[in-house]
């Protein structure tokens, strides 16, 4: 059964939870096996700009192009919480039009959605709960601020920039968010900023002391044309696999060994005699 963002809220492993699983998905045989592997949730993130449309930041997504990898992930009727990314810039916008821009992913099959960044977002988070909508937020290395940020580099590494972190997350929490994603920090941030929360923390370059993890699809299964961020686990290499299957696909063919007469279907009696 779906787990619903009120259930997602109580998940805290200093109260005895599992640990929460959240793996990207991006479409609907990504989301039936991902699914099937037992997560928790799938995150249809924005990080489909990296990992399938080829660019280097995820900034020129739109909610259209979000909508539909939305709409991909649900049709697999997969039983897991949706979690969609909303773009840049789809939230930077005056309330109403954040709201509208929400509203279309969770119509597209979204059960809530995730955006980045803590005070500066407050109105946007408590319009969207005014509206209805489940928000899980994102706090530390944040994608979307990649230009400001001057790449993908660790955040939170002074005492100072830690404990506006933390304020920012318990600014969050008050407003009302169910969870909230901690990226690219030094794990004594990502263990303080769990411990000052009654909801739960997901961690990716987070340390191991979060209420739950997140990776990318195609990182976890080697998939990606790039090296892997430190924070990465690789379960499978399955690049070279696929590879290795076309090739022997074109070799059939070029051999005239595939279709065999298994694979092709019986002429029927008498036709063009």
């Amino acid at each position: 059964m779906t787990l619903s963002a009120p259930t997602i809220r109580l998940r805290k492993r200093r109260n005895g939870a599992d640990p929460l699983v959240m793996v990207t998905a991006y479409d609907e045989p990504g989301a039936r096996l991902v699914a099937a592997g037992g997560v928790d949730l799938i995150l249809v993130g924005d990080s489909v700009a990296n990992v399938m449309l080829g660019q280097e930041t995820t900034l020129n997504l739109s909610v259209e192009q979000m909508s539909h990898h939305v709409r991909a992930v649900a049709a697999a009727r997969a039983g897991v919480h949706i979690v969609a990314d909303m773009p840049w810039l789809s939230y930077h916008v005056d309330v109403a039009e954040s709201v509208r821009n929400a509203a279309a992913l969770i119509r597209s099959g979204a059960d809530s959605v995730k955006l980045e960044g803590g005070r500066v977002r407050r109105d946007v988070v408590r319009a969207l709960l005014d509206a209805q909508i489940p928000v899980m937020g994102h706090l530390g290395l944040t994608p979307q601020s990649v230009l400001t940020f001057g790449g993908f580099k660790v955040q939170a590494k002074t005492l100072e920039s830690a404990k506006l972190l933390i304020e920012d997350a318990q600014l969050l929490q008050e407003e009302g968010v169910f969870a909230i994603v901690i990226e690219g920090v030094p794990s004594v941030v990502g263990s303080h900023v769990t411990a000052a929360l009654e909801i739960p923390t997901i961690g990716i370059g987070a340390g191991p002391d979060t209420d739950g993890q997140v990776l990318v699809f195609h990182d976890l299964l080697g998939l990606t044309n790039r090296a892997p961020a430190k924070f990465v686990r690789q379960y499978a290499n399955l690049g070279p696999a696929i590879t290795e299957a076309v090739s022997q696909f074109a070799a059939d063919v070029r051999r005239g060994d595939f279709p065999n007469a298994d694979e092709a279907y019986a002429n029927p009696e008498g036709l063009f005699d």
